[in-house]
């Protein structure tokens, strides 16, 4: 990871809720195939478009609180918070340009 950051259970209040921008929040996990397939286009977009966007990686199997509280049911979910509220979810391995959108949406 280098263009996107790991949050907690702990921690994510403070670095996604609380944010003063969108946060991309990519619900993932190690035994995850298609959540290997999407981590490097995730860091290719935080590249781009950090300062925008943050884009955090919430290991579900670590913090499964947080997971449960936002019904993560498969990884890698991911989900765009703009101002502590959720506003859009997608499930599943997407393609870049998708990605890019579902960014966009919340800008």
């Amino acid at each position: 990871m280098g263009n996107t950051k790991a949050v907690t259970d702990a921690s994510f209040i403070a670095d996604v809720l609380q944010a003063d921008k969108p946060v991309l929040v990519d619900f993932w996990a190690e035994w995850c195939g298609p959540c290997r397939k999407v981590s490097p286009l995730l860091e290719e977009i935080a590249g781009e478009m950090g300062d925008q966007v943050t884009i955090v990686k919430l290991n579900i199997d670590e913090n499964p609180e947080t997971a449960r509280a936002y019904r993560v049911m498969s990884v890698p979910t991911l989900t765009i918070f703009k101002n502590g509220e959720p506003v859009q979810s997608v499930a599943g391995a997407r393609p870049k340009g998708e990605l890019v959108r579902l960014i966009e949406s919340a800008l």
